[in-house]
């Protein structure tokens, strides 16, 4: 399914750890649109996943960085141009993690050095990269920025954590820093709230599978996959979407507008 959407377009992937993740499928379709890439991922995370298999699949090059390092931000984002042979059309932001949900911290019991970790690398590291991407001036006019968030960030949802705090900051720095790009630079930002995934990140958090079936029951058109929000953020990148820009939106089946569905009233009805 190739329109040339994105033919002769530049930029730079994060967080591509397995084939389940959103920025591995967005790398695919990136690549099945005419554009081009440089991979990246911190150390210990491309130790885990599978990032090369991915780099030959697509003919990307991968550079290793630690997203909440300016120095290695730096690095990537200046050695990214050069492979690339100029400045990036687009960026996509697809990290975040939480050590307090990954060791089992409830939320009212945080450890707060675990919780300023997460935030670094889940929120901070996403104005990091702007703002390394800003004073390089390492966009063009009319690039695209996108970070992947959950509704968390406006609900309770009470298993999420403290990752729930992390998007809500992320998408904050989306507003914020995003005026400034789109004045300065005519580069959008936005961020994709998207329905829960089975990733290995969303697969992290407790209860998950239910969330999974609740959120499809709701949903009218049911949960969004991975592959639909790939397909979804390479509609951000190209040149269709110029006037989008400091927007969360809600890539999700209809559940972020639903109170209540009737497959899920059944639900509670039969069990009366």
């Amino acid at each position: 399914m190739s329109h040339n959407l994105l033919k002769g377009k530049r930029g730079i992937i994060f967080g591509a750890l397995d084939e389940n993740s959103i920025a591995w499928k967005t790398a695919e379709r990136v690549f099945e649109e005419g554009g081009s890439f440089v991979l990246t991922n911190a150390p210990v995370a491309m130790r885990m996943g599978a990032i090369n298999t991915l780099a030959e699949k697509t003919n990307a090059q991968v550079i290793p960085a630690d997203a909440t390092s300016l120095e290695d931000l730096e690095n990537l984002i200046e050695k990214s141009m050069e492979i690339l042979g100029g400045k990036l059309d687009f960026v996509l932001h697809s990290i975040g993690m939480s050590v307090n949900v990954r060791k089992g911290r409830h939320y009212t019991d945080l450890n707060y050095d675990w919780s300023q970790k997460g935030w670094d690398v889940s929120a901070l590291s996403f104005h990091k990269t702007m703002q390394t991407l800003y004073k390089k001036q390492a966009m063009s006019e009319w690039g695209s920025i996108v970070a992947l968030t959950y509704m968390a960030a406006q609900r309770v949802f009470p298993d999420y954590n403290d990752m729930a705090d992390n998007k809500a900051y992320l998408e904050s720095i989306a507003r914020s820093f995003g005026y400034f790009f789109g004045r300065d630079h005519k580069v959008r930002v936005n961020t994709i709230s998207q329905s829960p995934t089975p990733t290995t990140a969303g697969k992290g958090v407790k209860g998950f599978d239910g969330f999974i079936e609740y959120a499809d029951k709701m949903s009218p058109l049911g949960n969004a996959s991975a592959d639909e929000c790939a397909d979804y953020t390479i509609t951000l990148f190209s040149d269709l979407t110029k006037k989008v820009t400091l927007q969360n939106l809600f890539h999700d089946g209809g559940f972020s507008n639903m109170g209540v569905s009737q497959l899920v009233m059944d639900k509670f009805v039969d069990e009366e």
